[in-house]
């Protein structure tokens, strides 16, 4: 990042709304580097701010280690890569529009826990729900000069009392640095603006995120777009291409979370004992990630013991698990709007038995050769071919697959015994940016999971009966550089040495 020239980004004299401006002060508004930075309200918003919590942000931070100029600079690239795809389209203006998330409720007036949606939380860092971001070209300017909008919640004291402070119109300006708000109310003005067919609305109309604002606003704008034959145009798929490549603030994010759960996992298997509740374990882990400072887990954890290890998403957690039976546990933390999805099988009661050991190192070979291939050129498909090749060879060399299989049933028969893929791609989402092909090349700022597993049901009457009942994924999440691939989950112990060492000490 320290390498790309910072450009301002010139307004024009005029505000969104036909108020009049200076043009120092539209230099000032619509840059990338806000020349003075205006100052956070001494009071509680929706979100921490660096006033009210100095520990977790800095001064001129968005969200913890993600600054202003982070958030403007991703801003700026969404409008270069609309200025791409405008070919053709000159002399009209255009406007992203992305709406939040709302507030889900679990019964009657009992809210979920709110949790953003990520792709408008990438381009502002407002957490907040019921709220729009608008990016404007600015007439007469080419792109991706643009201005960005916030709509936001009203402060409302009888509302305040119960959900807690709102930001307001001043602190979503202040603290993500967009260049004006208001509040969600005055967004149908705007949208009143964008009728015409001078204007190119760029907006996801096939899924929105928040189905009353879309009914309120967007719907009838899309019906007046659709007659004019002036189409709305789709902008998740620009979004999550700049999503793909993490900037060195975010995999220092990445990092944190890839070490708190590192650690976690660490102090869980060391609270492993036989027979243990899988329910104890996931509690174990969630107190462990919580208490290192992770906001929330990032996906309901599979902790699956013996034979349930073989039904790859089992939440339901709440089996006992037996003396001589391995867990297998497949968890994750978010810290700072960043996740971790790390994978790992150990005994119970401290110790592999021959069969679980063979497994388990076949597994673990499989793994680190496709950790190897994690470089630029490469891809999650590559790397998958691979795997498959790999897990058919140990097959074969413990007696579950006959040596004599040919090549055509072969990956039919290998599949059967891992049928997921090798990876994804990993960052605000478990499963970020789900639109992009896996066929892709790897790129340096890059992350994926490798997370090769072999699983044989106990009802598996063509294995060897030794190895029914055993199933063993290990998953590690990881970096693409220009070197040595990155492994965040590098403190997460997975030799069996190591692993029979740290649930030793426990029993």
């Amino acid at each position: 990042m320290s390498r790309l020239p910072v450009q301002r980004l010139v307004a024009a004299a005029r505000g969104w709304r036909g108020f009049s401006v200076c043009e120092s002060c539209a230099l000032r508004r619509f840059s990338i580097q806000p020349a003075q930075q205006k100052k956070i309200p001494n009071r509680y918003l929706g979100q921490p701010s660096p006033f009210t919590h100095p520990h977790l942000l800095k001064p001129g931070e968005v969200t913890p280690g993600l600054s202003q100029v982070e958030y403007a600079l991703r801003r700026h690239k969404l409008m270069a890569l609309i200025q791409k795809e405008a070919h053709g389209w000159e002399g009209l203006d255009h406007t992203v529009i992305l709406l939040s998330n709302p507030t889900y409720y679990m019964s009657n007036d009992i809210p979920y826990v709110f949790h953003q949606d990520t792709n408008f939380l990438y381009l502002c860092g407002f957490q907040e729900p019921d709220s729009i971001l608008v990016l404007q070209s600015i007439p007469g300017k080419a792109l991706p000069y643009h201005k960005s909008i916030l709509f936001v919640p009203r402060r409302d004291p009888s509302r305040e009392l119960w959900d807690g402070p709102r930001s307001g119109t001043d602190g979503a300006v202040a603290l993500t640095g967009v260049d004006e708000a208001y509040t969600i109310e005055e967004f149908r003005h705007l949208v009143a603006k964008l009728k015409g067919e001078s204007n190119i609305v760029w907006y996801d109309l096939t899924k929105p995120v928040h189905t009353e604002l879309h009914s309120d606003y967007m719907q009838s704008l899309a019906e007046i777009k659709a007659r004019n034959k002036n189409h709305i145009q789709g902008i998740r798929h620009l979004v999550q291409n700049l999503r793909l490549i993490k900037s060195p603030a975010e995999i220092e994010r990445m990092k944190i979370a890839g070490r708190v759960t590192a650690e976690a996992f660490t102090e869980t298997m060391f609270a492993s004992k036989s027979p243990v509740d899988e329910a104890f374990l996931y509690a174990k882990f969630e107190f462990e990630c919580r208490a290192r400072g992770a906001d929330i887990l990032a996906y309901p954890p599979v902790v699956a013991g013996g034979n349930r290890s073989n039904t790859l998403h089992y939440v339901k957690n709440n089996q006992l698990i037996k003396d001589g039976e391995l867990v297998l546990l497949d968890g994750g933390c978010e810290s700072s709007c960043y996740v971790s999805d790390i994978t790992r099988t150990w005994p119970v009661n401290g110790r592999f038995t021959k069969p679980q050991a063979e497994l388990y190192q076949a597994v673990l070979d499989i793994q680190k050769s496709c950790l190897s291939l994690c470089s630029p050129g490469m891809s999650l498909e590559n790397i998958y071919s691979l795997m498959l090749s790999l897990i058919g060879q140990k097959l074969k060399e413990l007696g579950i697959l006959k040596s004599s299989i040919t090549e055509s049933p072969f990956f039919k028969a290998v599949q059967k015994y891992c049928p997921h893929h090798v990876g994804h791609y990993l960052g605000m989402d478990v499963h970020d940016t789900p639109d992009i092909s896996r066929s892709l090349p790897l790129q340096p700022g890059m992350v994926i999971t490798i997370e090769p597993g072999i699983y044989i049901p106990e009802d598996d009457v063509s294995a060897p009966e030794r190895f029914r009942g055993i199933g063993v994924r290990i998953e590690d999440d990881v970096v693409i550089t220009e070197d040595a691939p990155l492994i965040l989950s590098a403190d997460c112990p997975k030799e069996i040495y190591h692993i029979e060492q740290i649930c030793g000490c426990s029993s």
